[in-house]
């Protein structure tokens, strides 16, 4: 079953609790929370505070990806704001094992993002430390991207490794995520969707989650 993540960066912040509560009775299955520090990418969102401020409202998973350089001086803190998977950027880490195996160590799921340029490849040693990976199909920074075609043959050689491999994570989509594509996100292999303006600029945006979650079917 496909899983849905809306992503709060696209959420209206000045409706937060109704955003919340809507996302709590629709079909969804995660908060999908960005954090970003403008340095890793050209744009800062929002940090523990705000996250740990929306887990008093929420009642499903926290899908918490972090976009920020040395995100190991923070695993701790982003537990404590009540991250459920964490995910880092493999573009970012000189100690990767270390780092996901720190993650898990505190209690939660260790995932990790590839960016665009990023081959699956290069994380065929570490696949078994990995519980969630994210593909990238927009360069991170900003929502509202087109998706990037060249996703579809990343999300099958990852599909290909994790089943050669015996390992048994999760493959997340994040970015261009829309009502038009998702269904062949899904049969290439992707188990997470993660959808922001397709979601909260629709007219309906619970409706929408319903069909996202359809697309899967």
């Amino acid at each position: 079953m496909t899983l849905i993540a809306p992503s709060m960066l696209s959420a209206n912040f000045l409706q937060l609790g109704q955003e919340i509560e809507m996302i709590n009775n629709s079909e969804a299955d995660w908060f999908h929370l960005d954090v970003m520090d403008g340095q890793f990418v050209p744009n800062i969102s929002y940090g523990m505070p705000i996250i740990a401020t929306m887990k008093k409202a929420a009642r499903k998973t926290f899908d918490v990806h972090l976009m920020i350089v040395e995100p190991e001086r923070y695993l701790q803190d982003f537990k404590k704001a009540g991250a459920d998977y964490l995910t880092v950027h493999y573009e970012t880490g000189f100690h990767l094992h270390r780092t996901l195996t720190s993650i898990r160590n505190l209690g939660m799921k260790a995932g990790l993002s590839i960016n665009p340029h990023t081959p699956v490849n290069m994380i065929q040693d570490i696949i078994h430390e990995i519980d969630l990976l994210l593909i990238m199909s927009i360069n991170p920074g900003f929502g509202g991207q087109q998706f990037l075609p060249l996703t579809y043959n990343k999300i099958r050689e990852a599909k290909q490794l994790i089943q050669e491999s015996g390992a048994s994570t999760l493959i997340e989509i994040d970015g261009g995520v829309t009502l038009d594509n998702a269904s062949d996100i899904i049969r290439a292999g992707a188990d997470v969707l993660v959808a922001g303006n397709t979601v909260f600029s629709s007219a309906n945006p619970a409706e929408t989650i319903s069909k996202l979650k359809q697309a899967g079917k």
